[in-house]
């Protein structure tokens, strides 16, 4: 892959998109990960600092992963608007019944989802998404949350790749790019112990897969194999707009 190459094939397609959609530029959520720091850097490169705004939402959120996001947009020369979600997260629990865990998650999420369009849809700008082609893929994103965005630019990209992209973006903290992947959904969260497999093993099962060379796929174990493919059946829901009674 040649990375210097996709930043800048990425960046300019970012921009067209913009000026057709007759909009003015992005709005990024920074998590304090690696995906919304190099999309932060895509927008910065596609339609320059002053026209994007980063957000940082925590909700019971780890202290480093705010200070990174400021770091990141201090480096990047944007806007930066911290807004604690709490208060709305419990509320919302206060109004319901018997939430689950993954409920919670999943309500933290929509919740970060509502903030972000809330402030582009003020100010006339797109929601830039972080999901990659790693994590979509199998599902582990949450449905109209980290999922409902205008724009998708490292969606093909695996997670591993992604990587290799911040490695040509030194305005990205070193922390950031050598910390754990988490989406800081609940305390100690680790987004490879919740999938099963480290990026670089998934991201070997998903490229074996997406090749259809049993010479590749008979290389990993079956069960492995086995536990992927269901993850992506599972998740066909997410990857499909709804589907819709067609009427006779």
């Amino acid at each position: 892959m040649d990375c210097r190459k996709e930043i800048d094939n990425i960046a300019q397609w970012m921009k067209e998109y913009v000026e057709k959609s007759g909009t003015k530029g992005f709005v990024i959520l920074i998590s304090g990960g690696i995906d919304s720091a190099v999309v932060a850097s895509l927008c910065c490169k596609a339609v320059g600092r002053a026209n994007v705004i980063g957000v940082s939402l925590p909700c019971e959120t780890r202290v480093d992963m705010v200070v990174d996001a400021v770091t990141l947009a201090e480096n990047l020369g944007i806007e930066l608007r911290v807004i604690n979600l709490e208060k709305a997260y419990n509320a919302m629990l206060d109004g319901l019944v018997e939430v689950g865990d993954v409920a919670k998650e999943n309500i933290k999420s929509r919740l970060r989802m509502v903030a972000g369009y809330g402030i582009a849809n003020s100010v006339d700008y797109l929601v830039a998404g972080t999901g990659n082609k790693s994590e979509d893929t199998i599902g582990y994103f949450t449905k109209y949350g980290d999922g409902g965005v205008d724009i998708l630019p490292i969606y093909n990209f695996y997670k591993t790749e992604i990587y290799k992209l911040a490695e040509l973006m030194p305005e990205i903290p070193e922390n950031i790019k050598i910390k754990a992947p988490s989406a800081d959904l609940y305390p100690g969260q680790s987004d490879e112990t919740d999938i099963g497999f480290s990026y670089p093993e998934l991201d070997n099962i998903l490229k074996a897969l997406a090749s259809g060379k049993s010479t590749e796929i008979d290389k990993i174990d079956i069960n492995k194999i086995n536990k992927v493919q269901n993850m992506i059946k599972r998740a066909e829901h997410k990857n499909n707009t709804p589907p819709k009674y067609e009427r006779n």
